[in-house]
């Protein structure tokens, strides 16, 4: 996400950062292009003229002038204002309530309102440690039902049983009673995609806000649809009193309108982003990270949560103590580390987040395939328990048997062989001083060569 406004904006920015003096004619230039960048990435025209207003008076005011370093503290005021202008800190669920809280989703036809749903209860699971439950008020469409359940099934979520036949008012009405009887904390109730011109559709979840009387509303837009989403949700909160926005799809939006425009434009806070079809794929908004990433600046903050979330600490520590005796780093420890790294949306997911990477995530996201993970473990399941302890051993008859074995080339093979040792390479110089900047020079010629490079370099 915002892929190409960063891109834009930095080119801008740059060129200013670095001056010792600011007048009227630099910052003009500087704005315009800001300006120009905001509006390609469909951020909404009023909230556009209000940023560049507020940043025009910041850099012509004391702050700047009294400065060492006018152009560093310019940029400063312009990541300031997009925080402002996404809502100054992320406003959490309010669960203050007495069990169980009921969450009600709305939203247009195809927003992802049912997977937003189990997303969201797995999060709360996870990272609240709340007992969920969802259910589906959705009769219009059958598989919303089975979409639903099964995805519940898989979050291990409880799933409460509606059909087609009842009338959401009495699904809505029978799923509080079972929440309370099952002790959950958190009822997830999930409705039908709508027109915000269908008037009877509006009536409908109307009746279901009186019914559960939620103690969040939230609204599910689809992130591709930029300003437009900021658009329709305030149409929404003209009817309904929406509490927060979660925006889906935000992995496929480079552009980043609709995160930039939502707040300002229905004064409602976007609380999560959907990154990915995956159903742990859900981050909470932090303007202040967000407007970080944007501006180039990473996010390490947002990368240390999901390392702690998603990678196995057992692994890891287990392959610490070995580096650290001295052992080989062997093609287990490998596909180890190429499914923890996958857990974490791959080199690009992660280099994205680090302050300064944002161009090696770029060069690595040109570089590799759709898949290249997927490929690289094929290849390693696809070799004897001995050849994955001992590599040396892989001589041509066994590569030629593994590249059939995983369905690949036996060049995919001698580059995942090559990849292992300057993977091995990479851990030794963990082990030691520097370690950090020593893995990013590995990880810097790993991905340029000779002969190195990611599956479909």
């Amino acid at each position: 996400m915002f892929d190409s406004l960063t891109e834009r904006l930095s080119a801008s920015l740059s060129s200013i950062s670095g001056k010792a003096k600011l007048n009227e004619e630099n910052i003009q230039d500087t704005l315009r292009e800001v300006r120009m960048a905001l509006l390609e990435a469909d951020v909404a025209l009023s909230v556009v003229k209000d940023f560049i207003d507020q940043v025009r008076i910041r850099a012509v005011g004391q702050e700047v002038a009294r400065s060492l370093s006018p152009g560093q503290v310019f940029v400063q005021i312009v990541n300031d204002e997009l925080v402002k202008v996404m809502g100054a800190e992320n406003d959490s669920l309010n669960l203050s309530t007495q069990p169980p809280g009921v969450i009600l989703m709305a939203g247009l036809q195809g927003a992802g309102k049912t997977t937003s749903t189990a997303k969201l209860a797995l999060w709360l699971k996870n990272r609240e440690k709340k007992k969920v439950m969802v259910v589906s008020t959705d009769v219009y469409r059958p598989a919303a039902i089975d979409q639903l359940r099964t995805l519940a099934s898989e979050a291990e979520i409880d799933f409460f049983e509606s059909s087609t036949d009842q009338k959401p008012d009495e699904i809505a009405k029978q799923a509080l009673e079972a929440a309370r009887k099952q002790f959950a904390d958190v009822l997830i109730v999930d409705t039908a995609g709508r027109l915000h011109i269908d008037e009877d559709m509006m009536s409908e979840i109307k009746a279901l806000h009186g019914r559960l009387n939620p103690i969040e509303t939230l609204f599910v837009v689809d992130a591709m649809t930029g300003q437009d989403a900021a658009n329709t949700a305030r149409s929404f909160g003209e009817v309904l009193p929406l509490t927060g926005v979660i925006l889906t799809k935000a992995d496929g939006d480079a552009r980043g309108g609709a995160a930039l425009s939502v707040r300002s434009i229905t004064n409602k806070p976007v609380k999560f982003m959907a990154v990915g079809e995956k159903i742990d794929a859900l981050e909470v908004f932090y303007p202040d990270r967000i407007a970080s990433r944007i501006l180039g600046m990473g996010d390490v903050l947002s990368l240390i949560e999901e390392a702690e979330q998603k990678i196995d600490k057992k692994k890891a520590n287990k392959l610490a103590r070995k580096i650290k005796k001295g052992k080989k780093f062997d093609l287990e420890d490998f596909r180890d580390q190429i499914q923890q790294m996958s857990n974490m949306g791959g080199i690009t997911g992660m280099l994205d987040k680090l302050p300064g990477m944002g161009g090696m995530a770029k060069a690595a996201e040109e570089k590799l395939s759709a898949n290249p993970f997927g490929q690289m473990e094929a290849i390693i399941n696809s070799m004897t328990p001995g050849e994955r302890r001992y590599p040396d051993v892989v001589n041509g008859s066994r590569k030629k048997r593994i590249a059939t074995g995983s369905g690949t080339q036996i060049q995919d093979v001698n580059r995942l062989l090559k990849q292992h040792k300057q993977m091995q390479k990479m851990m030794k110089k963990m082990s030691r001083k520097g370690g950090m900047a020593n893995m990013m020079r590995g990880m810097d010629s790993m991905m340029k060569g000779p002969g190195g490079g990611f599956p479909g370099a």
